[in-house]
């Protein structure tokens, strides 16, 4: 929340006390009013916004990441979630990112997915590892798969890990299906429900 590097609310906060102590000195100490003075606070304003705009954190290149992984699965873009995935990847179900990048062409055939929606996300950073726990609201395309062996809709938590690379850019390591519709799930499981098990049965 105080991170001046993520928001600028922080320094813009501090640059109405510094407006406020440059109104008290003026108004006390009249004899000792200069123009340049009132550059102080304006100062502070500026520094806040440029270190906002100019310093990327690890927080936001992470939701950054996050939210190219949405839109790219909004979008079965495969080739765009592949490049968000680190070469170690490795979950409960997929033996390493190839096998997890083949379900990915194998379930995300146009008509599927018709919008996913964030409903809630906490990211937890401690570097060179990240954890979000994302939950989101998916609409299947009607012709879908999932639309007509499931139901058009689901609300869907995920667990998903992050690696810093040497490059200093986050990729995912490790993905975790945690819900289903508010029920507890994992990957492959027998009695998941159809929207999580693999439509050809792979």
């Amino acid at each position: 929340m105080w991170n001046i590097f993520e928001q600028p609310w922080t320094m813009l906060g501090a640059a109405v006390l510094v407006l406020f102590g440059v109104l008290t000195f003026r108004s006390i100490w009249s004899e000792k009013r200069r123009p340049w003075q009132w550059l102080l606070p304006a100062g502070v304003a500026v520094l806040g916004v440029g270190l906002d705009l100019g310093v990327t954190t690890d927080l936001e290149k992470i939701n950054q990441v996050i939210k190219m992984g949405l839109k790219a699965v909004e979008t079965e873009n495969c080739a765009a979630i592949a490049r968000l995935v680190a070469d170690d990847y490795q979950d409960s179900y997929h033996k390493d990112k190839e096998s997890l990048l083949g379900q990915c062409r194998t379930r995300l055939v146009p008509p599927a997915i018709q919008k996913v929606r964030k409903i809630g996300a906490k990211v937890e950073v401690s570097p060179p590892h990240a954890k979000a726990t994302l939950t989101m609201w998916f609409t299947f395309d009607k012709d879908s798969f999932w639309a007509q062996a499931y139901k058009p809709t689901a609300l869907i938590t995920v667990e998903l890990h992050f690696r810093k690379q040497p490059d200093r850019t986050w990729l995912l390591n490790r993905a975790e299906v945690r819900e289903v519709d508010k029920t507890p799930i994992t990957w492959g499981v027998a009695k998941a429900p159809a929207v999580i098990s693999d439509p050809r049965g792979s």
